[in-house]
């Protein structure tokens, strides 16, 4: 598809705002030019990005939510920490626990980055996996500054990878 063609199709929607996920979008060469007609177009724009890229080049009106890689996902040695210290002031940061070493892990990270309070924190239990409820005791226990959050995509549309 053509940018004019995705262009196309989100004003069809007649949605003011509009959130670029799924895969890693910033390994799409367009993304950025995708963004920046979005924003010129008067869309408030969102970027999901797995956090293993840099971010600079995403256009400053765009609230970034930067998925922070935990130990049991695999990646977590992919995460580019330069990202955090460079958040902006509507950024958010996601992370995604599988368990209860990804969420000591998760608190670790909060601590030693300094990251309390300043931007919104998600918690979010992998789908299927940690009980959110368990998860959402660990948070109220240790008093931390996150909110928890569901994978809602994952229970609405469940076994859909595209176009939800």
């Amino acid at each position: 598809m053509s940018l004019e063609q995705i262009l196309d199709e989100v004003r069809a929607f007649g949605c003011s705002l509009v959130e670029l996920t799924g895969g890693e979008p910033m390994l799409q060469p367009e993304a950025i030019p995708l963004m920046q007609k979005l924003i010129d177009e008067g869309f408030e724009v969102m970027l999901e990005t797995g956090g293993s890229l840099p971010l600079d080049a995403v256009p400053q009106p765009v609230r970034r939510i930067i998925d922070v890689k935990c130990p049991a996902s695999g990646e977590s040695e992919r995460n580019h920490w330069p990202n955090l210290a460079q958040l902006r002031e509507r950024d958010e940061l996601k992370f995604v626990l599988a368990d209860r070493g990804d969420y000591e892990w998760a608190r670790a990270v909060l601590t030693e980055r300094d990251l309390r309070g300043e931007h919104p924190i998600l918690f979010s239990p992998v789908h299927d996996g940690l009980d959110a409820g368990e998860m959402a005791r660990w948070v109220l226990e240790d008093r931390l500054p996150v909110r928890v959050q569901l994978q809602l995509h994952k229970s609405l549309w469940p076994g859909e990878e595209r176009g939800v």
